[in-house]
């Protein structure tokens, strides 16, 4: 059975990745500038999402799927813009968009993702 690794706990609540046999599974990643814009809040997460990746010897490239959530469906275009800056077009992963009443303070955005080995 493949072992599980895990990364440090964050808030005593939960770990932000979780690599298991083939799949990385990150969740909960969320900007570290809450004063930020929509766009550099996604530039924000998006670059965290890359040093997870690193840190399990992938990249961007092995993302399969994302769920986002946000608290402003109207930011979306902003988010959007970030995130075609962000995935080369051959490698774009499977998303989805979620609209969300509350992320907490400052948080416009919040980040699921699933990478393959």
């Amino acid at each position: 059975m493949p072992e599980i690794d895990r990364s440090e706990p964050y808030a005593d609540l939960m770990h932000l990745a979780v690599a298991h046999g083939d799949t990385v599974h990150l969740a909960g990643i969320v900007a570290d500038d809450l004063g930020a814009d929509m766009e550099g809040q996604t530039r924000d997460v998006l670059g965290q999402l890359d040093e997870f990746a690193k840190a399990q010897g992938l990249d961007r490239t092995r993302v399969l799927s994302a769920t986002i959530y946000v608290t402003d469906m109207a930011d979306k275009p902003a988010m959007n813009r970030a995130w075609q800056a962000f995935f080369d077009p051959a490698h774009l992963p499977a998303r989805a968009t979620i609209g969300v009443a509350d992320l907490g303070p400052g948080v416009r955005l919040e980040l699921v993702a699933l990478l393959g080995r």
